[in-house]
């Protein structure tokens, strides 16, 4: 019985110390908390003072201003917490967008990004890349208006994605491929998208032999991308069919292409 007495009184003190550890790591937690709380706003503070500093060189550069978005991620804070309606107008801007003028910048942007989008559907069926984005919006722009990079592109279009699912990104190479209509691309679609982009075309055979996708597959992939418009089928085209994709035919996207010739070239 006298050993038994020993072993409980043991247990409860080792769940004694157990608690006390416990407790003094909750206290150095919570200080650890404060800590970097008190760090974070001194870094937000002097961030503020930053971006105070240099607003005209923020607003005007856009290597400065893909710096600042940097020093902006690395804390948490969201310059452009920009809210847009349907249509899409600005409804409302926070604190960052008011005192840079980023707002308007990247609200202005985003309604050039589909003004050029739409004039394009029929051409491209709603895809386009970012290159070719990027030089439009620079043309449409003029030369002496505020420099905007691919950069400040993506910011953009990421915003519009509160307008629904039409504005997306898929990646292509080393880039983007624009999607601006509500089509439902899975990974299938962006493979095959992906396999088009050196030649802007690609064939049911060379899918298969590529990706190793039974034909049924391939074909069921290709027959969605000309239902959504976003390819051209070439049925004269030596050996087998073959599907263009506008977005990434470089012949054309060198000139405008009007709804007659699209309608000519699509069966």
């Amino acid at each position: 019985m006298h050993r038994r007495g020993v072993g409980a009184g043991a247990i409860a003190k080792k769940k004694l110390t157990e608690a006390r550890y416990k407790e003094r790591g909750t206290v150095l937690a919570e200080d650890q908390i404060v800590q970097m709380s008190k760090q974070l706003e001194t870094f937000k503070s002097n961030l503020e003072e930053f971006a105070s500093k240099h607003k005209q060189e923020i607003r005007k550069s856009s290597q400065f201003r893909v710096q600042f978005q940097e020093m902006c991620a690395t804390i948490g804070v969201d310059p452009l917490p920009i809210k847009m309606s349907f249509t899409p107008f600005l409804s409302g801007k926070g604190f960052w967008s008011e005192m840079l003028g980023v707002g308007d910048f990247y609200y202005e942007l985003g309604v050039q990004i589909i003004e050029v989008c739409l004039a394009l559907k029929h051409r491209n069926g709603g895809l386009i890349t970012l290159d070719e984005l990027h030089h439009r919006v620079l043309k449409g722009r003029g030369k002496f208006a505020q420099d905007v990079s691919q950069d400040d592109l993506v910011r953009a279009i990421k915003k519009l994605k509160v307008m629904g699912n039409g504005f997306g990104m898929i990646p292509v190479g080393g880039s983007y491929l624009v999607q601006s209509v509500p089509a439902e691309l899975n990974m299938d679609h962006t493979v095959v998208l992906q396999l088009a982009e050196k030649k802007g075309y690609v064939s049911v055979s060379e899918i298969r032999e590529s990706l190793k996708w039974e034909r049924e597959r391939a074909c069921h992939v290709l027959d969605h991308l000309l239902k959504e418009g976003l390819a051209w089928l070439d049925s004269q085209a030596s050996g087998e069919p073959q599907y263009w994709l506008p977005a990434l035919f470089s012949e054309l996207t060198s000139r405008d292409v009007t709804p007659e010739e699209a309608n000519q070239i699509s069966p």
